[in-house]
């Protein structure tokens, strides 16, 4: 078990996707705002090592902000971009 915790596994949460051209994104300085594709409410991603391992809502207390776990990935939904 003491091998088990030692691997280290780097946790992202995806909240939402944007295509720009490279110009514009070489435009952008410090306090730029990229528009994304989600929604209010919307799922967002819970990837591990860049995988798609789960399904979670944003959860906002006080000054914490946090990810509540809905549900499984679907990998193939998530390669299709779906939301």
């Amino acid at each position: 078990m003491s091998q088990v915790k030692a691997v280290n596994v780097d946790i992202a949460v995806l909240l939402g996707r944007s295509t720009l051209p490279m110009q514009q994104l070489l435009r952008m300085g410090r306090g730029a705002v990229i528009p994304l594709d989600a929604k209010i409410n919307d799922e967002v991603w819970i990837l591990a090592n860049n995988h798609p391992v789960a399904r979670g809502e944003i959860q906002i207390n006080d000054d914490r902000i946090s990810i509540a776990v809905t549900g499984p990935a679907d990998v193939y939904d998530f390669m299709a971009g779906g939301g």
